[in-house]
């Protein structure tokens, strides 16, 4: 595990990347020297694919060159790597241009494989809600394997920006609002991504983003400015960056945000004096998509000239898709105003990493037809993907252990616009996933159910829009059902990037269905389909049975009806909170007490911090999650002092009928510091798995590092005093307490 101190700080010995041999850097000195500025310029030059079919992505709209002009400028030397184009075929032909130039310098091909290639796994967020590295890593090497036989060499993720507020679209491709969440999975994707060789032919270069602090966005709006204090940014923002830089991250890219006033692509601070110099990054730092031309409308360069400079100066190494270094570095460096050795440091960077790819050995590495056959949706990928989806559910609510449903229903009313159809199925950012169809709900269940058993499939209402006579019809189908299944929630194009909500509640015309359906009285089991916590009210909140199923890709149908029948015990765990109401965004778990502190008991009180019309709590905490059976917590054992190698262990016991699976988790508290702390900070958890009545221990480690904090003074340190511990089953519950002392 990476101690704490690394995680923040880093250090260019533990971060680096392995020295190339003698002879490959020598291969790269040799070719900068060789190179005209015009061909290092293309080498830092990253365009959208036009030679291949693109993927499915969001991405504003830019003049683009047609496959000849592309491969022409290939060819030239004018274009360093191409990115979301797929498939073998069209990569060879745009490699073997890049062969015929001057300098016979191969392509990268790089995409934004945020959660599956062609076989779609859940959204990050959902992958999250399973607490489990180990699954995590394995999702990415299977997503790794099946990309790089499509013709990829390097996936613009992970995505690791932790975000609190759930306004926020992009909350969807990430870990959620912990610290250390985000960190494991982090490190976890890293791995999974790029194996253990970044030169074999199913390794993908993972490129952990937006450094930094891009989960902080004023109000949740995509793109909107950031304002974090430097302790803020050390202390959450930067953490998950550390971690997949000391996994091995091959590259990292530029937030499209500014921060402290200055746009991350032209931060020098951020760029070369933390991710360089404090943080010992060594790989490239790649634009997001025509970031440098944006630095014009941010307000921070004159024209496209000034924005080049501005960005090559800080530390951008690469720009997307703009074209403003092929335009712009030669006219630059011949005037002065951007010293050649900053490109050259640029190009060696990128030469290095496709020499890290194998690309010089082998340019036509992971381009192999028989190959994408082979490898691309398989049977193993796609088994995968149904573990991964069922794993991801949530089960929120469960009054009367109304689930899992009983073998013996035979009349089911499927109502919500959520039920049937493919299209929706994988969410924002599924890449290639249109080119293989998923499996709604309604048809798992048609597979799954006795041909006595009666399925009545009604959408009720549109995502957004009302249907004429839609309520009328779902009321009618759950007056003749023993069951309802309400599957309501998000679009596929309601959560991700650019898709920020100023109101998180379901949306109005599903709300109104909910109601109605409610009112006859049939027990109702919602299905939340969402890409983000959700703000829950009226007959939604208050349903006997929720789940929270995300976007889960490919097998969302099977996964629930697994989930549904008791097939598969629900074990999933909220990486984000659930709110009362929107307006209390941003909130997470891990907040700062204030001097003033409502009392415990539920009246108002006035001179205290608290919101006249709501909570200070959330509807559902971080960790959160049931089972279909119960456990106990207890016999906490941990060390008076805290020391290096220390463990903290607690006995489980399984005190209901069914096997199941526990998340039990750490959490934390320094109660004297000399910068406040959180009311709480998870620092481990584990997962047990025990018959009824069978009794385990967990361990979970921590030592005195894990305790470091950013002081007062803006450093690193660990303080002497006092800490609470809790191994509980969410960050609200009070479970079996404890305290130690840090010396």
């Amino acid at each position: 595990m990476i101690d704490r101190r690394s995680m923040l700080l880093g250090t260019a010995s533990a971060l680096a990347w392995p020295l190339l041999a003698a002879a490959a850097r020598d291969r790269v000195e040799a070719l900068i020297a060789r190179m005209t500025i015009e061909e290092k310029a293309g080498q830092l030059s990253c365009f959208s694919d036009t030679i291949r079919p693109l993927g499915r992505t969001t991405n504003p709209g830019e003049a683009a060159r047609d496959a000849a002009a592309m491969l022409a400028a290939v060819a030239a030397g004018q274009v360093g790597m191409l990115f979301n184009g797929h498939g073998v075929a069209g990569a060879r032909r745009a490699q073997q241009a890049a062969l015929r130039s001057r300098l016979s310098i191969p392509l990268v091909f790089a995409a934004d494989v945020i959660h599956g290639y062609e076989t779609i796994f859940p959204i990050p967020l959902g992958e999250a809600a399973a607490f489990d590295p180990d699954l995590s890593q394995r999702i990415a090497r299977a997503v790794a394997r099946e990309a790089s036989a499509g013709g990829l060499h390097w996936t613009f993720a992970p995505m690791v920006d932790v975000a609190r507020d759930q306004r926020w679209g992009r909350v969807a491709e990430g870990a959620g609002e912990d610290v250390y969440l985000g960190c494991r999975l982090a490190e976890a994707r890293v791995r999974g991504f790029q194996g253990d060789d970044l030169a074999a032919v199913d390794a993908l270069c993972a490129t952990p983003k937006h450094f930094a602090g891009y989960g902080a966005v004023t109000g949740g709006m995509e793109y909107a400015a950031v304002d974090v204090s430097p302790a803020t940014l050390k202390a959450i923002h930067l953490p998950p960056f550390a971690a997949a830089f000391a996994a091995g991250a091959g590259a990292v890219m530029a937030s499209f945000t500014d921060v402290d006033g200055v746009p991350a692509t032209a931060n020098r601070p951020l760029l070369t004096g933390i991710l360089r110099d404090e943080m010992g990054f060594a790989g490239p730092c790649v634009s997001d998509y025509a970031a440098d031309r944006e630095l014009i409308a941010h307000g921070a360069a004159v024209d496209e000239a000034d924005a080049a400079r501005r960005a090559i100066l800080a530390g951008t190494d690469i720009s997307m898709q703009s074209g403003l270094y092929n335009a712009h570095l030669p006219a630059l460096v011949a005037a002065g105003r951007v010293p050649m050795a900053r490109v050259d440091e640029a190009v060696r960077r990128v030469l290095t990493l496709k020499t890290r790819l194998g690309l010089f050995e082998r340019p036509f590495r992971s381009l192999d037809a028989a190959a994408e056959r082979a490898r691309v949706g398989t049977a193993a990928t796609r088994a995968l993907a149904r573990e991964a989806a069922t794993r991801a559910v949530v089960l929120l609510r469960n009054e009367g252990d109304l689930l899992p449903l009983p073998a013996t229903l035979r009349r089911i009313a499927l109502i919500g616009p959520c039920g049937a159809g493919a299209e929706q199925l994988d969410g924002p950012w599924s890449y290639a996933g249109y080119r293989r169809t998923g499996i709604d709900l309604a048809s798992a269940l048609r597979d799954r159910l006795p041909r006595s058993a009666t399925l009545t499939v009604e959408p009720g209402s549109g995502i957004d829009a009302a249907i004429d006579g839609g309520i009328d019809r779902a009321v009618a189908a759950a007056r003749g059902a023993e069951v309802v299944l309400l599957a309501i929630g998000e679009g596929a194009d309601m959560s991700g990037e650019a898709n920020s909500r100023a109101s998180i509640a379901v949306p109005p015309a599903q709300q109104a269905l909910a109601e109605a359906v409610a009112a006859t009285g049939v027990p109702v089991v919602v299905l939340l389909r969402h890409g983000r916590a959700l703000a829950l009210e009226g007959a939604v909140a208050d349903a006997r049975a929720i789940l929270a199923t995300w976007f889960l890709g490919c097998e969302t149908g099977p996964a629930l009806v697994d989930i549904l029948f008791g097939e598969v015990e629900p074990t999933g765990r909220l990486p984000v909170s659930f709110p009362f109401v929107t307006g209390q965004q941003p909130w997470s778990y891990d907040r700062l007490p204030t001097g003033r502190p409502p009392p415990p008991e539920p009246q108002p009180q006035g001179g205290t911090g608290r919101w006249r019309d709501a909570p200070d709590a959330a509807r559902y905490a971080f960790g959160h999650g049931l089972g279909y059976t119960r456990f106990a917590i207890d016999d906490l054992r941990l060390p008076p002092v805290l020391g290096e190698g220390s463990q903290v262990t607690a006995r489980v016991r399984n005190i209901g009928a069914r096997r199941g699976t526990h998340v039990v988790q750490l959490y934390v508290r320094q109660r004297v510091a000399s910068r406040a702390q959180p009311v709480r900070l998870l620092k481990g958890f584990a997962r047990i798995t025990l018959d009824p009545s069978e009794t385990g221990r967990v361990i979970i480690p921590l030592g005195r590092r894990d305790l470091a904090l950013v002081g007062a003074d803006g450093r690193l340190a660990i303080e002497p005093g006092i800490v609470d511990l809790w191994i509980a089953a969410s960050a609200a519950d009070r479970g079996s307490q404890g305290l130690t002392t840090l010396l």
